[in-house]
């Protein structure tokens, strides 16, 4: 199953640059034509968001969205996938960063919470807890 790197979604996504943008489709085409997923890594979620948010100024719900509409794609494999969309649903509903909100659906899914935290924010998150200085 081939992987995609954070830079293929983005111009799939954003469509900024008309040469990548081609490369990135020829090759989603072409695998989902001869019926492979497409894998996405967990981390690549998570620079996606940060890529979209700060270098392209999608907003919150422009985010969210972006990130919903890729996990409901058949074509797409994600690892962690029932951890990212918890992670997704904690920051659309709530004030931490998703970044955080992804840290804490991990930490829950491996079996491992609470995620302890510096981060006041974060730790109002079920699954985090503050810790005390």
């Amino acid at each position: 199953m081939p992987a995609l790197d954070t830079n293929v979604l983005v111009r799939y996504l954003v469509q900024d640059d008309a040469v990548q943008v081609s490369a990135a489709r020829r090759f989603i085409r072409k695998c989902v034509a001869e019926g492979q997923a497409l894998f996405i890594p967990v981390t690549v979620s998570l620079e996606l968001e940060w890529v979209l948010r700060s270098n392209f100024g999608f907003d919150k719900d422009a985010v969210v969205q972006t990130l919903s509409d890729l996990l409901s794609s058949a074509e797409l494999s994600f690892e962690s996938e029932r951890a990212l969309e918890v992670a997704l649903l904690l920051y659309k509903d709530g004030s931490a960063d998703y970044s955080d909100c992804l840290h804490i659906a991990l930490a829950v899914e491996a079996g491992e919470p609470p995620l302890w935290t510096f981060d006041k924010v974060a730790s109002k998150v079920d699954g985090a807890r503050l810790l005390s200085v």
